[in-house]
């Protein structure tokens, strides 16, 4: 777990930041909505974070799929076997022989199986994973598909100074999941949840979305993860394509009637918000949503799509616990949101959840699963041990407090602390 402390200690190894770097570090931390309890690879702990081989990166990644996909075979007792098709997406590491094949080698799939292994799709991969699969299951009947989906931290901890760079280590952690999917009608009573339809949107043909969140190395050569300022320029307009698109899908036509009225009066009216100002969808989505998933990509992106879709607290909290708790944990966020929402007995047969994910390219994908059955948690949820504590009296976390001194430093006489 990567506490204050030990981010401390992991900050003061990087010989390359100054005071100035400092402080852009303490004020970006202290309002990450990020806690104490978020997990980092174990080269991290090791003190071997600028000097990563690539059996860092594959252990980090072999450790994880061993763990979360025997679990998932355990709890549904199907045999890796019986898997058709596999689906991986680790966006930051490719290695050959494929990561796919280190999972189909170490539980011996079948020779046929059906495999896609994704890199560099970014957050929002493992909603491109279930199109794929969805894809799949129009042509192919009662089969099994597997996906697994994480992220590389191991080769990729930025040990250079670029703000933009450094944002990334705040905000990224360890995580990671595997979804069983199936297309049998005969297993339609073991359900948890079935897709109701799925929306993508791609805008990497822009410049400026394609370039605000990108892998590249600084002045120095030193290799990176760059999150631009126009990032949130980006997020919001793929988000209102997407919108546009999946509306349509998800809502009842009163809703989208009452939607083209206000529109034209406000038109009309010339009341709409100028320029960049942000803006609040018109659509009430709570008459075809019931849960909102959210990607914790950061506390911005949470409350950008909370103001955009006028969505409560309550709505909010499933995605800002877990960014509390979890970190950003890339693709895999979207699933430890919505264990939230099991774990706190939200889920009922019948509800709808949306979920709403963005990613490098720059994409915003989004789609709907509707509930089978009750879903009271489980033993093998992932908040099983903590869920009781959450939502927490305060998000607040204590780094200002143990090192809000910097702010007062004078760069002219600061110097580098030592390591304990």
């Amino acid at each position: 777990m990567v506490d204050t402390e030990f981010s401390g200690e992991v900050m003061k190894r990087n010989k390359q930041l100054g005071l100035n770097e400092y402080k852009f570090l303490l004020k970006a931390i202290v309002s990450s909505g990020i806690g104490e309890q978020t997990y980092a690879p174990s080269i991290m702990f090791s003190g071997r974070e600028f000097t990563p081989t690539l059996q860092d990166g594959l252990s980090e990644m072999d450790e994880f799929f061993h763990d979360s996909i025997e679990k998932l075979l355990a709890r549904s007792g199907i045999s890796p076997q019986e898997i058709d098709v596999l689906v991986v997406n680790i966006s930051m590491l490719a290695a050959v022989p494929s990561l796919s094949s280190r999972i189909i080698n170490h539980y011996k799939l079948r020779e046929d199986v059906k495999v896609f292994n994704l890199t560099g799709m970014g957050c929002s991969a493992s909603l491109i994973s279930v199109d794929i699969v969805r894809n799949i299951f129009r042509t192919y009947k009662n089969v099994y598909a597997l996906i697994v989906t994480s992220e590389s931290l191991s080769p990729n901890w930025y040990s250079g100074n670029n703000r933009s760079m450094i944002l990334a280590n705040i905000l990224f952690r360890s995580g990671g999941c595997a979804i069983l999917l199936s297309n049998k009608r005969a297993l339609k009573h073991r359900a948890l949840l079935k897709l109701k339809c799925l929306v993508r949107t791609h805008h990497g043909s822009r410049d400026e979305s394609y370039e605000c969140c990108i892998q590249r190395e600084d002045e120095d050569g030193k290799i990176g993860f760059h999150l631009g300022k126009n990032l949130p320029k980006a997020a919001t307009r793929s988000f209102v394509d997407n919108l546009r698109v999946i509306s349509p899908k998800i809502l009842p036509l009163r809703e989208l009637l009452r939607f083209v009225v206000v529109s034209f009066v406000r038109k009309m009216s010339n009341k709409s918000p100028k320029g960049d100002q942000p803006k609040k969808s018109l659509i009430n989505f709570r008459t075809g949503v019931d849960h909102f998933c959210i990607h914790t990509g950061g506390k911005a992106v949470i409350d950008g799509i909370g103001f955009s879709l006028d969505l409560t607290e309550y709505e909010l909290e499933p995605a800002r616990m877990t960014l509390h708790r979890f970190g950003n944990t890339s693709a895999s966020s979207l699933w430890y949101v919505l264990a939230y929402m099991e774990a706190k007995k939200r889920l009922k047969k019948g509800d709808r959840v949306l979920m709403i994910s963005f990613g490098a390219g720059f994409k915003c994908n989004s789609c709907m699963w509707e509930v089978v059955r009750d879903l009271e948690g489980n033993a093998g949820n992932v908040w099983r041990d903590c869920i009781d504590s959450y939502p927490p009296e305060s998000l607040a976390n204590p780094y200002m407090e143990k090192y809000g001194w910097i702010q007062n430093e004078d760069i002219s006489t600061f110097k580098i602390p030592d390591e304990e």
